[in-house]
């Protein structure tokens, strides 16, 4: 355990200008909290947080960083409150122990791949300081480090499991490869101890046997880049016994099937002897094809910058290669710790290329505390994390509400949703979530899907499920309204019709089953003539009563053009017996008849303007109305029963717009003249499912 003095003195060797009183408060302050509490192993607790501020020395950090360490876990384990650290050691250690102890509150759940990475990604989003997350790393490391001190192998075993599915992906994430080398090592010791001390052995016996095999090849490297007049620094060593066993694992071979067991890297003074290294050594030896990956030119996601090559050695022996900087090993062995500590050295600055979607960060910044200021972990701010009652952790988007939570469970819990609990507190569906919920939905049998919920949720399988439900609702109810309009053009048959003249109907109508039969009768697709005629040939004849829509010229009568004119209605305004019309001429096409007060009326500058008036015998027009209708059950049919009540016929029916709690309807209907259209306006304005009714 590193005493007192030791550990300040480590501290100012890096950083001659550190508080040295603040330091030794907080050492003293550990062990006076932590008292006599006792580890597995049987040393004093208070040895922990000293050993973890020592490894947060190794990397060069602040002196918050170092007195964070030394003090995280007295919230947990103590008496001690955060308000009384703030008190003590000010507002950002107060803030960073804040930190690591609610990453220390958050259980594993490593049921699975999805849970696993989902907590990796839960503790970034709530690491907004990365020095948060180095001292939840360092403590973890420390921790397995002991790990063989508890006799509950369980609980051994379950510890390790967590290291290997959370922690260990969590340093290589932020490049921090010695950490996670080191967790992956202990967790398989534990995890897998046959294969462990098997692969250890063979790897043991292969060092000793080898007659110094590992030192020649990395000696012939390192003669043949010196002959060509370029220092570096080359190493050999055995691969990793993690890595080795997951590449058996992975690849279904033995042992002895793997030809890559060493690895040796070179270690130039910067990026353009990288390069020329390379040459250097191709040249020497042959290269294995598809073996070459270059991470210098294009670094890997979380920053890591190296080439990779495999050269054929000696008596055909592939050799596996890294080429990299100084800088870059750097970089590569401790990821942001270590470009951390280059800024905090005031060392050239440089491009450490690491995590661009995780970490923001100025590469220019004045000093230290500039850094530190921008170096926040963001790849995952626009994400929030929340827990079931069970504690399985799903990610959402920001802004996700408790109905988005209960879709992304599953969709059935989605559309029976009636309320939630969130923290155990009961609030709205609309409440929108925060990192860290625990979310319990309460459903209803009974319950299904609102329409009024697609203006607050925003993940897509909530909205897709919602506007499916919404769509097989508004079928349902234009089946509803077909189904009766069938029922009364059944009724107007001149005999009885069976259910083979039924099927035959179907066919002769191109319609494949019978709810696409009242559908189309429903939205109006096919005329009552169409499907009086398909049920029973003959049955509609001219002299029916039937009132269909009159062909133009014939039912309607126009006054103000000569005989044998034709004329067409106007799609704009579509005037109807009753109205002021005129008439706009046009060489070489029919005369179109528009309402007086069409805005169409002025596009008219080039035609010839006609006085119009409807004959005495005019009688059928069709008239465009916008309907707005309430989102509740049975209010399209309202609407058609309207219609049917005042005898007018639906010729067409399009929903042009869904807002919430209002659906907006445009409807072709068939009507006698101005005095019928405003009756049937004036019945939908009283009625209650109408919210808006005006002729277009």
């Amino acid at each position: 355990m590193l005493r007192q003095y030791e550990l300040v003195e480590r501290v100012r060797d890096y950083d001659p200008d550190a508080d040295e009183d603040l330091i030794n408060r907080a050492y003293v302050y550990s062990v006076k909290m932590h008292g006599s509490q006792k580890r597995a192993s049987g040393d004093p607790y208070f040895s922990h947080p000293i050993e973890v501020a020592g490894l947060m020395t190794d990397l060069k950090l602040d002196q918050q960083t170092i007195v964070t360490a030394l003090l995280h876990d007295t919230v947990e384990d103590t008496l001690t409150t955060i308000e009384e650290i703030e008190k003590l050691f000010g507002k950002e250690i107060a803030r960073l122990v804040d930190g690591v102890t609610k990453l220390s509150k958050i259980e594993a759940q490593t049921e699975d791949e999805r849970a696993a990475e989902n907590l990796r990604k839960f503790l970034l989003a709530l690491s907004d300081d990365i020095r948060v997350l180095l001292v939840k790393l360092a403590d973890r490391l420390h921790n397995m480090r002991t790990l063989h001190f508890i006799k509950n192998e369980a609980k051994r075993r379950r510890i390790a499991g967590e290291t290997l599915d959370i922690y260990a992906p969590l340093a290589e994430r932020i490049g921090m490869y010695e950490y996670m080398r080191e967790m992956q090592l202990l967790a398989f010791r534990h995890l897998e101890p046959e294969a462990y001390e098997t692969i250890t052995a063979r790897l043991q016996q292969i060092k000793e046997g080898d007659d110094g095999q590992l030192d020649k090849i990395a000696g012939s490297l390192s003669q043949a880049l010196t002959n060509a007049g370029l220092s570096a620094e080359v190493t050999g060593r055995e691969k990793h016994p993690y890595s080795i066993w997951k590449k058996m694992q992975e690849r279904h071979v033995s042992f002895e099937a793997l030809t890559d067991i060493m690895a040796f890297r070179v270690v130039t003074e910067n990026r353009a002897e990288c390069y020329r290294a390379l040459g250097i050594l191709h040249d020497k030896w042959k290269m294995v094809p598809g073996r070459f990956k270059d991470y210098i030119s294009t670094p890997k996601r979380n920053g890591y910058r190296s080439m990779h090559t495999t050269i054929m050695h000696e008596n055909n022996m592939r050799v596996e290669i890294q080429i990299r900087s100084e800088r870059m090993h750097q970089d590569n062995e401790f990821g942001l710790a270590a470009h951390w500590s280059y800024k905090q050295g005031n060392q050239p600055d440089g491009q450490a290329g690491w995590i661009r979607d995780l970490i923001e960060i100025l590469d220019h910044a004045e000093d230290a505390e500039e850094l530190l200021e921008h170096t926040k972990l963001a790849m995952y701010q626009d994400r929030i994390f929340a827990f079931t009652p069970k504690g399985t952790l799903l990610q959402l988007p920001k802004g996700s509400t408790t109905v988005d939570f209960a879709y992304a469970v599953h969709t059935d819990l989605g559309n029976q949703a009636v309320g939630a609990k969130v923290n155990g507190r009961h609030v709205p569906l609309r409440t929108q979530l925060t990192n860290g919920d625990v979310v319990e939905v309460l459903r209803s049998e009974g319950q299904e899907p609102q329409p009024g919920w697609l203006s607050f949720v925003i993940t897509g399988k909530a909205r897709a499920a919602i506007r499916r439900f919404v769509r097989h609702k508004e079928r349902d109810e234009i089946i509803e309204i077909g189904t009766k309009l069938y029922e009364e053009i059944i009724e107007r048959l001149p005999g009885k019709i069976g259910k083979r003249a039924q099927k035959a109907a179907l066919k002769r109508l191109n319609v494949k089953e019978e709810e696409d039969l009242m559908m189309a009768i429903g939205t109006r697709d096919i005329s009552d003539r169409e499907v009086m005629e398909a049920l029973m040939p003959g049955s509609v004849n001219d002299n029916d009563e039937d009132w269909s829509w009159p062909e133009q010229g014939s039912a309607i009568s126009i006054k103000g053009l000569t005989p044998g004119v034709a004329f067409d209605l106007a799609e704009c305004c579509h005037p109807v017996p009753g109205d002021r019309i005129v008439g706009l001429r046009r060489s070489g096409e029919n005369v179109e008849v528009h309402a007086i007060d069409c805005f169409k009326l002025a596009d008219g500058v080039d035609a010839d303007w006609v006085d119009l008036s409807w004959g005495k015998d005019s009688d059928g027009a069709a008239a465009r109305l916008a309907v707005v209708l309430h989102d509740k059950p049975g209010t399209l049919a309202e609407m058609a029963g309207i219609f049917g009540f005042h005898n007018s016929n639906i010729l067409r029916l399009r929903m042009t717009n869904r807002d919430a709690p209002f659906h907006t309807f445009e409807v072709d209907l068939e009507v006698h003249n101005v005095h019928h259209l405003m009756r049937i306006l004036s019945a939908l304005r009283s009625s209650d499912a109408v919210a808006q009714a005006e002729r277009l």
